[in-house]
């Protein structure tokens, strides 16, 4: 068991290229090779061999280890592409970032089964049979909670289309993402070729129909820079649902897939994701790893509870 966890973190070691490379790139890098398919099986073979070679008194064999290495890998992709990170599943082939954004990165209600089962399966001793069940009741409350979140995700999206429908509001595609630490309050865009309109619905809300307010992408305020190669992988990573402001003399980059710091209380919010074009000395590592949870406190965190309940 604890070689599965370790194994199934390997994946995540890209987070060493943060060390050289400048924030924008990281951002690709990150979920990027070590998270495709072919990384998948290159690393079961090579680790199956070597374990194989190391462990030949267990009399695994080689098929064995294959399996335990490849479902290790297989779980940790299949997780991470329920969130809006997105996954370079076909890389080095394809950078086409792919994501469910049925998870937010922390639910505490998702991990909350496998981590009793992880503490129970430690303390119990091997021959002891409810074992059995703990590692099941592990395995089961991780798989219903996913259901659950892609069953509200469907019901979140068809609440969209009738709002759409309803305000006929100029669209051309819409993405919803579940807000942080909960799967009942959803972050909505909808988009269109120049402007987006961004709302907040919860399953709970009496209100069928969406309260958006409407920004506009503004890219025309990237004459100066539209070439540089930061810039363009700012968009890639942004999946083209993106809009620049200019806080006072400096170009901010907003990723609108990531949603708003409190926009569920004030609309006019800055964006969890935003990155500064031309500020010189600017720490754009600090600000993107803040960013999901700054001016967070408990008023935030009662805020945030009144809103999953609904309006």
């Amino acid at each position: 068991m604890l070689l599965g966890a370790l194994i199934q973190s390997i994946p995540d070691a890209d987070f060493i290229a943060a060390f050289w490379n400048d924030p924008a790139t990281n951002l690709l890098v990150h979920r990027g090779f070590t998270h495709s398919l072919f990384f998948a099986i290159l690393a079961t073979s090579g680790g199956a061999v070597i374990a194989e070679h190391f462990h030949k008194q267990r009399r695994i064999g080689l098929n064995g280890w294959s399996w335990f290495l490849g479902t290790q890998f297989a779980v940790h992709i299949f997780i991470d592409l329920f969130n809006n990170y997105g996954l370079g599943l076909f890389e080095p082939f394809s950078h086409y970032r792919y994501s469910f954004n049925a998870l937010f990165v922390v639910d505490p209600l998702f991990t909350l089964g496998p981590a009793i089962s992880f503490i129970m399966l430690i303390v119990l001793k091997a021959r002891i049979r409810s074992r059995v069940f703990w590692w099941k009741f592990g395995v089961l409350s991780c798989t219903f909670y996913l259901l659950f979140s892609t069953i509200n995700k469907a019901l979140i999206d068809r609440q969209v289309a009738r709002s759409i429908a309803y305000q006929q509001l100029p669209n051309k595609t819409w993405i919803t993402t579940p807000t942080p630490l909960n799967n009942i309050l959803w972050f909505v865009v909808v988009s269109n070729d120049s402007e987006y309109f961004i709302g907040f619905h919860s399953l709970f809300d009496r209100s069928p129909i969406i309260n958006f307010t409407r920004f506009l992408r503004c890219d025309s305020l990237l004459k100066g820079v539209a070439d540089h190669e930061e810039l363009q992988h700012l968009i890639r990573f942004s999946q083209g649902y993106y809009t620049i402001e200019k806080w006072h003399d400096t170009l901010v980059f907003n990723n609108l897939r990531f949603g708003q710091m409190l926009g569920w209380k004030r609309p006019d919010e800055h964006f969890v994701f935003h990155y500064y074009l031309q500020k010189k000395g600017a720490d754009n590592r600090l600000v993107v790893q803040r960013g999901r949870f700054a001016k967070w406190n408990k008023e935030t965190l009662r805020s945030l509870w009144n809103r999953i309940r609904g309006n």
